[in-house]
């Protein structure tokens, strides 16, 4: 994860402070033997130059209700007024690192103050709604700002500043950062699975990658389905027809908030969902741990030769579990055969086991286990195990390798759903609470007031440099703002770079959230600009790109837990494909 920032650096402070002074004075050009403009009042030493001193190189101050005349060739207009800003293209890409850094600084303000959130709160609202949303609100700032400058013509121009953010944020994750991720946190891959912490096979393509549980497939196939405004948006251009193009823009919108609160109410209740699937995986773990104890006690004799229980054998194991002879078992009687088990494959609260137990078999709910109940029980574990053991490689009833095979797949799913031990990043208490509150809601705010100061220059700056280089304001965008605005980059592969199954899980499972917010969010506030401000929506061309590179690895991430070496070549090679589609599809078939 991100490392935290404590405290405001002081550099921040005086880079703000110098960028502050450089709004004030301004280079002008020297007019030589002509006449100075009317509204040239003065000269930085007081001097008049004209047409008898034209020689001196001096700098003229500009007045406050005017310009200099001859400014209009390579002139720029400062934003809010003081900040600087210059025509040449060494001066616009000098301030754009500068301004990209500034909302990389606000990214990292609103991930770590989110984290620090995430600590007192807990995961359910902050980790479902706050994390989601702040993760994404500079990228959402950017592409507000883009749309909301100067005039409806200004605005067009300057909104493929952010749909070229948009798309390019989606394409990093899922192509750059999803593969350096593969690479940094491969380890050797064991009878499908990889093996936390133990890198021997080097760059194996097939021995060496990473293993993600569960809940990440299903957040990559919740990132599929957000693609759906995309295809809804683009059906008038699908259609060739023009008739229907706004009511098109307000249908997918409406359908991207509804999909993005959907999303916040799912990662709300996610915790509880998990927590209820790993139970029941523990659960089932329990029953082929007593299966195979049972089987152990009755010598390999627990099924009859067509397959079914051997009633005499469970009703002489029932007598002897009952202890105190009464015909019954007790919770206590229960509870002593668990112990007596070993699960030391993984954390089992016994009690709760027994509980479970003695509800599943106690269907007269008098607190006890008749032999009746008890063989009831029993049959139905054995027909579940012979279900879902697949014992069709070996029928023999004596060797019931369908057990074993129940314990594999049961275990097997335990560690799919990520339900291990407690790793070292869960955080066992948060001291002095308040000064911790206090200091996220700071982060918060600091981050959130950067990136909203800084987001419109960073737009102009975008724009006066495609206009000195000739260079699509797209591209721009596409390939530089996302590495401005997503934190995601360096804190998913440090946190790969940890090598355990835990840890990939919550890299991939953040980069695939990333995308779905950029799918819902950002689009949201896109189509919001496209609707009420009338503009043209004409990115055929950048839809498409979003839409295959989801699609391709959304679906590729859906329907498998391991991802080996060779997998991280395909998102590398989707990164330069989807730069060089848009350049063909819009400059050299004119799709947009």
């Amino acid at each position: 994860m991100p490392h935290r920032v404590n405290a405001l650096p002081r550099p921040f402070f005086f880079f703000i402070f110098l960028l502050f002074l450089c709004g004030l004075a301004h280079g002008r050009f020297f007019f030589g033997n002509q006449s100075p403009p009317h509204d040239v009042a003065v000269i930085s030493d007081g001097v008049y130059v004209g047409p008898h001193n034209s020689t001196a190189p001096h700098l003229a101050l500009k007045l406050l209700n005017g310009s200099l005349s001859g400014e209009a060739d390579g002139a720029c207009e400062e934003t809010y007024g003081f900040l600087p800003c210059t025509s040449s293209v060494l001066g616009n890409l000098f301030l754009i690192l500068v301004y990209g850094y500034l909302m990389y600084l606000a990214a990292t303000y609103l991930s770590n103050g989110s984290e620090l959130l995430l600590e007192i709160l807990g995961p359910g609202i902050v980790g479902g709604l706050f994390l989601p949303i702040l993760g994404s609100l500079p990228d959402a700032i950017l592409i507000l700002v883009s749309g909301l400058s100067g005039s409806t013509e200004t605005a067009q121009s300057q909104v493929s500043v952010g749909m070229g953010l948009l798309a390019g944020s989606t394409v990093l994750i899922l192509t750059l950062i999803w593969g350096s991720c593969v690479v940094v946190g491969k380890c050797d891959i064991q009878n499908s699975f990889a093996i936390d912490n133990k890198d021997t096979k080097g760059f194996s393509l097939t021995g060496s990658g990473v293993s993600t549980d569960i809940w990440t497939s299903y957040a990559a196939r919740i990132m599929v389905i957000s693609v759906i405004p995309f295809i809804i948006v683009q059906l008038p251009q699908l259609l060739n027809s023009n008739l229907g193009k706004d009511i098109a823009v307000l249908v997918s919108l409406i359908v991207s908030v509804a999909l993005f609160i959907s999303y916040c109410l799912y990662q709300v209740f996610q915790p509880w969902i998990q927590r209820r699937r790993i139970a029941y995986a523990k659960h089932k773990h329990v029953i082929s741990g007593i299966l195979q104890h049972l089987k152990k006690q009755a010598l390999g004799k627990l099924l009859r030769d067509d397959g079914e229980p051997n009633e005499e054998i469970i009703k002489k194991l029932f007598h002897v579990m009952d202890q105190d002879g009464d015909g019954s078992i007790s919770y206590s009687e229960l509870r002593a055969m668990i112990v007596g088990i070993r699960f030391d494959e993984i954390q089992l609260d016994r009690d709760d086991a027994v509980g479970k137990v003695m509800e599943e078999f106690d269907t007269s709910h008098d607190s006890r286990i008749d032999f009746q109940e008890f063989l009831d029980g029993i049959s139905k574990w054995i027909h579940e195990a012979k279900r879902l053991g697949d014992d069709s490689s070996n029928n023999d009833p004596h060797t019931m390798k369908f057990l074993f095979d129940f314990h594999s797949r049961t275990k097997q799913e335990h560690d799919l759903l990520g339900a291990g031990g407690q790793s070292d990043e869960i955080i066992e208490g948060v001291e002095n609470p308040k000064w911790t509150t206090f200091k996220a809601v700071l982060m918060l705010l600091v981050g959130t007031l950067i990136a909203a100061a800084f987001a419109d220059p960073l737009i102009d700056v975008v724009d006066n440099f495609s206009s000195a280089t000739s260079i699509p304001t797209f591209f721009i965008s596409f390939v530089a703002l996302p590495l401005a605005t997503s934190c995601e980059a360096v804190s998913a592969i440090m946190f790969a770079s940890r090598k355990k199954i835990r840890t990939a899980s919550l890299t991939f499972s953040q980069l695939y959230g990333s995308a779905t917010m950029n799918n819902v969010l950002c689009l949201s506030v896109f189509l919001a600009l496209v609707y009420f401000r009338g503009l043209e929506w004409d990115f055929s061309a950048e839809v498409l790109v979003i839409l295959i590179v989801c699609i391709v690895m959304g679906v590729f991430s859906s329907f498998r837990t391991v991802f080996p070496l060779w997998t991280s070549s395909i998102a590398f090679l989707l990164y330069p494909f989807s730069v060089a589609l848009i350049y063909v599809l819009d400059y050299v078939y004119g799709w947009s």
